[in-house]
């Protein structure tokens, strides 16, 4: 079904009106942020014991491709910081009810391990520096991916390999660095951060595993690549079929208009209807692999996992190509920086460049 479905008129409206101003400032408008807050949408994975909404993995994908269809800065950052919000279901007891008890609550971060954590006697002292942290500008909290020390010893793990865990850090602890110079996504505000010589109680790390989850629900049992790949995915399908509809426009004047004779309307209109139906029928295929291994998690089995990741890089693969295939037949307005079909275009050439849907599965 068509991502509008999902979401109210005057939502489309009130995100899809900000727009050209988040393009400018480099970061989502107050309205926009209103909205999220009002709809509680940071909150999709936040557990309910925080006052969080703890969305089933597909009733959230469906929202997230509708708010990627709306704009895609908005549906990236609400899916890339909700997604921190899911931390929640491994935070410290101690910490997290103060934590997610903000009215105003974003967790940003990044999942590169580009930051150390050296172990003292009550905790760690953070260094390090963090690229593309989506939705940081307007974070209330920031997650972190570091390298565990030992003095100046790395710590491993027992395969050999550097030991790694995630931190949670307030954002007065953290600095900002402008970083992000791409050419969609430009809403996102997706810019760099830094810690220096920054202690932590111990408690401000977590383990993002199963076995170390402190809230006992199927959410936090769902593995977290497999939630990841689907949400991206879900990204790029949702500006995809915003392409699409933009394109029927588009079509709908030429066909209308007498630059083009009747051989070249067809193929322009016959090309839209059977792109458009490929594009539904991978989605169709996604959202059931999705739909079944949530189904299975519910009752402990797994065996739909591996192809939530498979269906996850066809999508997006899918969403790209559909999308560069209609592209010649726009016309000049689609490589107009002001045009919207050429705003969206961006947008899905710069989130499908997402390292975790590149390759595919062997």
């Amino acid at each position: 079904m068509h991502p509008s479905i999902h979401l109210k008129p005057e939502w489309v409206k009130i995100i899809r009106n900000a727009v050209p101003a988040a393009e400018r400032a480099g970061m989502l408008q107050p309205e926009q942020l209103k909205l999220i807050h009002e709809q509680g949408w940071f909150k999709f994975l936040v557990p309910q014991a925080y006052s969080g909404l703890q969305l089933p993995l597909p009733d959230m994908v469906r929202l997230e491709e509708s708010l990627a269809w709306a704009n895609g800065s908005v549906g990236w950052v609400v899916t890339l910081c909700s997604g921190a919000g899911w931390f929640g279901g491994f935070l410290s007891p101690q910490i997290a009810p103060g934590i997610f008890a903000d009215p105003d609550l974003c967790l940003a971060g990044s999942g590169a391990s580009t930051g150390t954590a050296t172990i003292t006697n009550n905790g760690y002292i953070i260094n390090g520096s963090w690229k593309y942290a989506s939705g940081v500008h307007h974070a209330t909290h920031i997650t972190a991916n570091c390298i565990i020390m030992h003095g100046d010893d790395t710590a491993l793990n027992e395969d050999g390999s550097p030991l790694v865990l995630p931190f949670i850090f307030d954002r007065k602890d953290v600095s900002l660095l402008s970083a992000w110079k791409f050419i969609g996504m430009m809403g996102t505000g997706s810019d760099a951060y830094e810690i220096n010589n920054l202690f932590v109680e111990k408690n401000r790390c977590f383990k993002i595993d199963p076995e170390y989850a402190v809230v006992n629900a199927p959410l936090y049992q769902y593995p977290f690549l497999q939630l990841a790949e689907a949400t991206l995915a879900t990204n790029i399908s949702g500006l995809a079929v915003h392409f699409t509809d933009l394109c029927a426009s588009i079509f709908e004047e030429k066909v209308q208009g007498e630059k083009l004779n009747s051989a070249q309307k067809a193929v322009i209109m016959q090309t839209l209807q059977s792109l458009t139906q490929k594009l539904n029928d991978v989605r169709a295929e996604f959202y059931n692999a999705v739909d079944a291994s949530w189904q299975e998690s519910l009752v402990g089995r797994s065996s739909y996992l591996q192809q939530v990741s498979k269906i996850s890089r066809k999508l997006a693969k899918t969403a790209r190509e559909c999308v560069d295939e209609l592209y010649p037949y726009c016309g000049l307005q689609a490589a107009n920086p002001d045009a919207e079909i050429n705003q969206v275009w961006r947008d899905l050439h710069t989130a499908s460049q997402h390292s975790l849907l590149t390759f595919n599965l062997d």
